[in-house]
């Protein structure tokens, strides 16, 4: 086989696809640009995942503001002004978990590196490695909240060894309805009524799960406001 037809094996795009393709590059690096100068431009303690696109690869579905808003508030209920407070695959609860408990330790466990913008809350987290993470935060996170990025039982057992390796009291669980029973049996927790919402609707039934009474609380904070 001579050289000409190795090239001759070897796919082109259309002109028309070549043109898509480099319309979509185009603007992915705008975006980009448009999201590092309004980053620099406001420093990181207002930096939330509305700057962020969800990336569907990493299965990223934003939660909803009503979602966040009571997820949050329950999170600062939990955590009081001292406990330290760990979010698990969940970026959408960064911002206003920091802003409801500005001095409590707030820790972010993310694969995506565009988070490391949050500086020392920011620990690189990969659900495969479930005990990857530094050794002086074991057993002495007092709030727990993890949302598994794939809706599969490996991922959820990966990460229990996780959460199991940091918790020291609460644990709040965003998962599909599916895990139900296999979350039960990792991490001891129970359904709530509280449903999660997002952004984006996912096709799967989602849950909330607490190994405490988690829809008392919730409740009582609604009748106050």
């Amino acid at each position: 086989m001579t050289n000409n037809d190795d090239e001759d094996d070897i796919p082109s795009l259309s002109a028309e696809s070549l043109k898509a393709l480099q319309e979509f590059l185009a603007e992915q690096s705008l975006k980009e640009n448009k999201l590092q100068n309004h980053l620099s431009s406001c420093g990181d303690s207002l930096i939330g995942t509305s700057d962020f696109e969800e990336n569907w690869q990493l299965s990223q579905f934003w939660y909803d503001d009503f979602t966040a808003q009571v997820l949050s508030n329950e999170i600062s209920r939990a955590a009081g002004g001292s406990g330290k407070i760990a979010l698990i695959s969940c970026p959408t609860l960064y911002k206003p978990v920091k802003h409801l408990c500005g001095s409590n330790e707030v820790l972010l466990f993310e694969f995506d590196k565009r988070f490391s913008l949050y500086g020392s809350d920011f620990v690189f987290y990969d659900y495969n490695e479930p005990i990857a993470v530094p050794n002086d935060l074991a057993k002495s996170c007092d709030v727990i909240v993890l949302d598994p990025p794939f809706l599969s039982e490996e991922c959820l057992q990966k990460t229990a060894v996780t959460v199991k390796f940091l918790a020291k009291d609460k644990i709040i669980l965003c998962t599909g309805a599916a895990m139900e029973r296999l979350a039960e049996k990792l991490l001891g927790v129970k359904k709530c009524k509280f449903e999660p919402r997002h952004k984006n609707n996912l096709a799967n039934e989602f849950s909330c799960y607490a190994n405490y009474n988690f829809d008392e609380f919730v409740t009582n904070n609604k009748e106050k406001t």
